[in-house]
């Protein structure tokens, strides 16, 4: 295994007086893959991240972590799994800006290194991690596609988050002319890199929860098509490590404002996309 590296950000997306994160990684492995990485935002999770990053290493390499300003320990725990695993790179920074913009910091380092896609995945156990080599084979045989995981609830499922997202889904819907975007909502995605990072640096939003449904429309808006995977949710109780950083109030109005600028820019977009739907539909043929 290699040491202990600490590097500098790459010039880019960030504010001109920010602090710098720090990389920890080992050295590259031959075995993992050269083209796609999972990246796993994270902040505050608690001890179950640890779990997560461990499921996420046996089922694929490389696993990197964006440590988004966590003040719970858990960067250093996670550094420490770097240290001892060569296929694990952790990105820290110093402050909190928003699981979108701790995407758009991996984004913009898997671009830099020669990653064509990204798996992205929440730290919280929330996500399959068994899935993660069915969603990359998808990703290798449709390489210029996002591949979406279209969530299946169990029981325990709380009713005001499979409620609520039905809302934000028949938004999505509207704004795609209903481009087949399965869950607007749900952040177990593969996403070609290249795309998304365009997109994500020509504007100051999609840096927070707005992320993953905002990402999706203007994917679609760019012609990226879509491909949905059915994956398992779980929700893991306090007893169980389960930690939720969502605000009702707070991320339901950054949502609203989402959708609104969404629906005015699909006004602006509409003949075009129409356009393309017809000749989709001629080429199928």
């Amino acid at each position: 295994m290699g040491g202990l590296q600490a590097r500098p950000l790459i010039a880019g997306s960030r504010p001109p007086n920010a602090p710098q994160p720090i990389y920890y990684s080992n050295t590259l492995m031959p075995d993992r893959s050269a083209t796609h990485l999972v990246l796993i935002p994270s902040y505050n999770p608690g001890p179950k991240v640890y779990e997560t990053v461990a499921e996420a290493l046996r089922q694929w390499a490389p696993v990197w972590v964006v440590v988004d300003g966590s003040t719970d320990g858990t960067a250093e725990g996670l550094a420490d799994m770097a240290r001892r695993n060569a296929d694990l790179t952790v990105i820290t920074e110093a402050c909190n800006r928003g699981k979108g913009a701790a995407v758009l910091l991996g984004l913009e380092r898997a671009r830099a290194e020669g990653y064509t896609h990204v798996l992205c995945m929440d730290s919280d156990g929330q996500h399959p991690a068994g899935l993660i080599p069915t969603f990359m084979e998808a990703s290798r045989s449709k390489p210029d596609a996002m591949i979406l995981g279209a969530p299946v609830f169990a029981s325990d499922a709380p009713r005001v988050r499979v409620y609520g997202r039905r809302l934000s889904n028949a938004c999505v819907n509207l704004e795609t002319c209903g481009r087949h975007i399965g869950d607007s909502l749900f952040g177990f995605r593969v996403y070609p890199v290249e795309p998304l990072f365009r997109i994500m640096a020509a504007r100051r939003s999609m840096r927070r929860f707005d992320f993953d449904p905002e990402a999706a429309v203007r994917l679609v808006w760019d012609g990226v098509p879509a491909f949905n995977i059915d994956a398992p949710v779980r929700y893991p109780g306090k007893a169980d490590g389960g930690v939720s950083h969502f605000r009702y109030v707070r991320d339901n109005v950054l949502l609203t404002r989402m959708h609104i600028r969404l629906i005015l820019g699909l006004l602006y977009r509409l003949p075009r996309i129409l356009c393309r739907g017809v000749r989709t539909r001629s080429c199928r043929r």
